[in-house]
């Protein structure tokens, strides 16, 4: 029997560009459709090498989840917890996330490493890509957020906290969706 596919919106903050060598700082993530069901984290860093203008960006201070952030192994299991509450034994989870490749690879390299699975598997949406096929976009360029067409765009602003931007794409995505005809 073919389960369910659950979508969900997955935002991350880093400390740098890739995982391992750098960190994640946080993780949000709702339901796509339900997004008040959602899940966030701020996680402790797992080196001692960060990018400050990445941080910046998120502005989270990393003094702070040194001393309060979560150990990445107890987050992700919570994580992992709460996507299967979420799903349940007949759903799926699909990530999705407005350019995935990042985020997925955060994701993906923290389920794998400290936990030794990833739910989401190898696979999920990008919301780029959905969009550029929709809009008949030829090059990559085109799918930045200032090149969107404004019937797409989300009602949320967009502000480096990765559960209020999980929040936005959630939006995003279903506007893309209900184009297509898919949801009403």
């Amino acid at each position: 029997m073919k389960k369910q596919e659950i979508f969900i919106s997955i935002d991350i903050e880093a400390d740098g560009p890739i995982p391992g060598d750098f960190s994640m700082s946080s993780i949000g993530a709702c339901v796509i459709g339900d997004p008040k069901i959602s899940f966030y984290r701020e996680f402790k860093p797992i080196s001692n090498k960060f990018v400050p203008e990445a941080m910046k960006v998120s502005g989270l201070d990393r003094d702070l989840l040194i001393l309060n952030g979560i150990d990445p192994k107890v987050a992700m299991q919570q994580f992992a917890d709460w996507l299967d509450k979420v799903c349940g034994i007949v759903g799926r989870p699909v990530f999705v996330a407005f350019n995935a490749t990042f985020d997925w690879m955060f994701v993906h390299w923290y389920f794998i490493h400290f936990l030794g699975k990833d739910p989401f598997g190898i696979s999920g949406w990008d919301i780029k890509a959905y969009y550029a096929g929709i809009a008949k976009k030829e090059f990559w360029t085109d799918t930045s957020k200032k090149n969107f067409d404004k019937e797409f765009l989300s009602t949320q602003p967009h502000t480096h906290n990765a559960l209020d931007d999980a929040w936005e794409q959630a939006e995003i995505f279903q506007r893309l969706r209900r184009k297509l005809g898919l949801i009403k």
